[in-house]
């Protein structure tokens, strides 16, 4: 079921030139974390003007948006919808920030049927994870770093560093909690 609606969404959001990455559960499936999840999150290379452009995308693909659009959105920066066929959420996430720009350029592109579906850099998805700051995102930052070694920790620090003074918000120590913990 997932592997065909991501198929789905990226061939969809290529054809509208929109670009994106899968973050998120189906982001830590990709990295080789075995874990549930009910949904698939897609940051989107656009701001908020252009919701339009994304409902038709959503309506191209049958997508049920569960919100009242227009006014949800521009709040929030994000689109929920849910596929029909499957009941699988799908969350969009507009963003126009510089890092999230980086972020989609560095994106991984993975064969799924006939489609090329990019997902997060690996060092992208940690430091979503670490800014989130939930529970289940620090649990899966801990995994994934068990799981892949070989991850450019200097620049996910880098990154969190500057997020933490920009933001005036703990990113850093949330980070050094998970790769130091015995030391806090």
């Amino acid at each position: 079921m997932f592997t065909r609606l991501l198929e789905r969404l990226a061939l969809a959001l290529d054809r509208a030139r929109i670009p994106y990455m899968v973050i998120g559960g189906q982001a830590v499936l990709l990295y080789g974390e075995p874990r549930l999840t009910k949904d698939i999150d897609v940051t989107l290379g656009l701001d908020v003007s252009h919701l339009a452009d994304l409902q038709a995308v959503a309506a191209d693909l049958r997508l049920k948006v569960l919100v009242e659009a227009e006014t949800f959105t521009r709040q929030t920066m994000v689109l929920p919808c849910e596929d029909p066929d499957s009941g699988i959420r799908v969350d969009f996430i507009f963003s126009n920030s510089p890092y999230e720009a980086v972020a989609l350029k560095r994106a991984k592109s993975v064969a799924i049927g006939d489609a090329q579906v990019r997902f997060a850099a690996l060092e992208d998805l940690v430091i979503h994870k670490v800014v989130a700051g939930r529970p289940r995102d620090l649990e899966d930052v801990a995994r994934l770093l068990r799981k892949n070694p070989k991850v450019d920790r200097a620049e996910i620090e880098r990154r969190l560093e500057n997020f933490s003074t920009a933001l005036h918000e703990p990113f850093l120590d949330r980070w050094k909690r998970i790769v130091e913990p015995g030391q806090r």
